[in-house]
């Protein structure tokens, strides 16, 4: 079995060795609740508070504007349900990530009106079709800043002017952007913004809530005043130590690297294998991110393919039965279910050289021959 190759980025990251080395330090040695006032608590509460400070920097908010938690997941329901969550009416998109679209589900059964707009062929969603959308009781518009299937990234400054000529406050699921793409949530007019921890090569389990000072949404849960009283539970501080380590990592880097590998991958497979389309904005998306459309292939099929031979790709995603169900994403883009299910995520990080991309176009080459040989799939 060869060593695999990871291009499956925007699912995960490994930890980068500098995070690895604060993360196993600080299990070592700081073991104090940050909550404490004795020393071994308070040692605890100042690297809380640096880290707090490190991933503040990387947003370009405050440190008082970061409410630590557990995940992307958590941050985009505080957002969601602390802001929404009494009533009134949520503007989404219909390509959200289902951290947004499940909790907006939810909100609808507690008797909250949410509208869905849809993107554009190219995964764009227009300001105008946000405004259009908005009613006199809108309390929220939440948009994500890039997609993590086709790496689109969306107008976010002008939708944050729509949501606020409308009255009211915007909140951005910014997972898959922090780290890939410079942010300044002041300059984005942004009130809300998540991020995650494991998406920039930090430990899983963390992540933060950017809230703009003067917002207070309600809490999620109840216990503590942990986090100025925004979230209950003592703070997991080796992990916002590494999250810290990592957002001082990304912001030294800009992203033209990564940009080369991907366009050299997206160039080798549409040079090689025949009838192969790029879904989305080519000029509109993250720096690692290519989203490619197969025909004649089916989706899984590929990522198995590459699987066995020592890539790691991604497709759509697979229901609780295990039946696999065309992205809601690419459908929402226009893309019939077919289409959709020939598609394939490549999404790539640090570790990834120029020799694992050419290594990739071939093995991609080879298993869309053989599998358009076995396959009873259409080339639609």
């Amino acid at each position: 079995m060869p060593d695999t190759f990871y291009f499956d980025h925007n699912a995960t990251t490994p930890l980068s060795s500098e995070v690895l080395r604060v993360v196993r330090a600080a299990l070592e040695e700081v073991y104090g609740n940050a909550s404490s006032i004795h020393r071994p608590g308070q040692a605890a509460r100042q690297r809380l508070e640096a880290a707090r400070r490190q991933v503040a920097s990387l947003l370009g908010a405050s440190a008082r504007e970061i409410v630590l938690l557990s995940g992307g997941t958590e941050a985009n329901n505080l957002a969601l349900f602390g802001i929404a969550g009494n009533g009134g009416h949520v503007v989404t998109t219909a390509i959200e990530h289902p951290a947004v679209l499940n909790p907006c589900a939810q909100l609808e059964k507690q008797g909250v009106e949410v509208t869905y707009v849809a993107p554009g062929p190219d995964g764009i969603v227009a300001p105008d079709t946000v405004r259009h959308a908005m009613r006199r009781n809108t309390v929220l518009v939440s948009v994500m800043h890039a997609n993590n299937e086709t790496g689109v990234i969306q107008p976010i400054e002008d939708i944050a002017r729509m949501a606020h000529e409308g009255g009211a406050l915007f909140h951005v699921d910014g997972v898959q952007a922090a780290g890939k793409l410079p942010v300044d949530v002041s300059a984005l007019g942004v009130d809300l913004y998540s991020v995650s921890a494991h998406k920039i090569h930090a430990p899983k389990g963390t992540g933060a809530l950017y809230v703009r000072q003067g917002i207070h949404p309600r809490p999620l849960l109840f216990g503590g005043h942990h986090e100025r009283g925004r979230r209950a539970g003592t703070e997991n501080v080796p992990g916002a130590i590494g999250f810290g380590a990592a957002a001082l990592e990304a912001a030294a880097r800009d992203g033209k690297e990564i940009a080369a590998l991907r366009d050299r991958l997206e160039r080798g497979i549409l040079d090689r294998v025949p009838d192969v389309t790029v879904n989305g904005s080519r000029e509109h998306r993250l720096p690692n991110t290519a989203n490619l459309r197969f025909a004649g292939v089916e989706g899984e099929a590929m990522v198995i393919a590459l699987d066995l031979r020592g890539f790691a790709v991604s497709s759509g995603s697979a229901c609780s039965s295990g039946a696999v169900e065309p992205s809601h994403v690419l459908l929402a883009m226009g893309l019939t279910p077919e289409q959709a299910r020939s598609s394939v995520r490549f999404s790539l990080g640090r570790g990834n050289t120029a020799g694992q991309v050419d290594a990739l176009i071939e093995a991609t080459a080879e298993a869309a021959r053989h599998l358009r040989r076995v396959s009873t799939y259409s080339h639609a």
